[in-house]
């Protein structure tokens, strides 16, 4: 277990190379990873369930005693990141399949790689789970309705199809999850280290399979998908500060909630866009779940160098057994 731990460490520290080293290598030998195209859905799974494992009552504490942030931070989810990518689609003049995949990577709820860059850049990390928890559960209804309201003019969306997929790739794994941490807490409680290590394996695993099936697209259009990713994630964590500033929030919950509306759950997107888009709308949530844990990072260093005054502690604690997720 003590080696096992070791590895779930080390995999989650250094995720953002892992998913890095596999996608190239995913793109050199496509062959060796189409395999992995039939099981996106089943390892999205296993990741909501290892979240459902993570869970806690007091994950949604701030919803009751202070939900206005909550609140604010769920709203800019929803409509900062899908319109942004809506805008950036038409200026770059993507593709309608790679159009409609980044408007997809606009309105999935945010990743619970979130917490812990929230974690690293002194900011409300309480506010950071609950916004990560109460927009996943929110998710099977706000993004198929996004979707058809901006993506169906390069896709068709089928609002009530999508619905049903993400309750069963998200609502009941994590059911699965609690359920499991309320008959097993023992057990559970011993495994919790182990999980981030799970949830990486399960994402390096979707994205090389996302980039090996469209290894011949991404060799023709990659750099401009890159660029608009890098764009709406940049956007995403600017305009998502820049609101928190503007209803004169605290700096750490600023953080939070930029943070939060910049890192999406690209897990989702990749596996929503396989099952109801074609495979190509998949590469925008790919290259996703390689940026964001870079430029993740980057941003929580820049802000743990510069402390949030007046803080109250419940901020800064760190979010233990949250598992890594793009």
């Amino acid at each position: 277990m003590k080696t096992l731990e070791t590895i779930s460490n080390i995999a989650g520290k250094y995720f953002a190379v892992w998913v890095m080293l596999a996608a190239v290598v995913a793109f050199i030998f496509p062959d060796t990873f189409l395999v992995f195209g039939g099981y996106i859905t089943i390892l999205l799974g296993v990741v909501m369930f290892g979240m459902g494992l993570t869970l806690k009552a007091v994950d949604f504490k701030i919803i009751f005693t202070n939900p206005l942030p909550v609140i604010i931070g769920l709203i800019a989810q929803f409509t900062i990141m899908p319109l942004t990518a809506f805008a950036i689609a038409y200026l770059l003049q993507l593709p309608a399949e790679l159009a409609a995949g980044l408007v997809l990577l606009g309105s999935v709820p945010g990743g619970t790689a979130s917490n812990v860059m929230v974690y690293l850049a002194k900011g409300n990390v309480a506010l950071s789970i609950a916004m990560t928890s109460v927009s996943t559960l929110v998710a099977p209804i706000a993004t198929p309705l996004i979707l058809l309201g901006l993506a169906g003019q390069w896709m068709p969306v089928d609002p009530v199809s999508m619905f049903l997929s993400i309750f069963q790739v998200i609502i009941v794994p994590i059911v699965l999850g609690l359920l499991v941490k309320k008959l097993l807490p023992n057990i559970v409680e011993k495994s919790l280290n182990i999980i981030p290590l799970i949830s990486v394996v399960a994402i390096i695993v979707i994205v090389t399979a996302v980039v090996s099936g469209n290894s011949e697209k991404i060799a023709t259009a990659g750099f401009i998908v890159f660029v608009a990713v890098m764009l709406h994630n940049a956007a995403g964590l600017f305009l998502g500060y820049l609101a928190a500033l503007a209803l004169k929030l605290d700096e750490g919950t600023r953080r939070a909630i930029s943070i939060e509306v910049g890192m999406q759950n690209s897990g989702l997107g990749v596996a929503l866009a396989t099952a109801h888009f074609a495979p190509a709308a998949a590469i925008p949530s790919a290259l996703g779940a390689v940026w964001h844990n870079i430029s993740g990072p980057i941003l929580a260093t820049y802000w743990a160098k510069r402390p949030v005054k007046d803080q109250p502690a419940s901020k800064s604690e760190k979010p233990i057994g949250q598992s890594k997720q793009a």
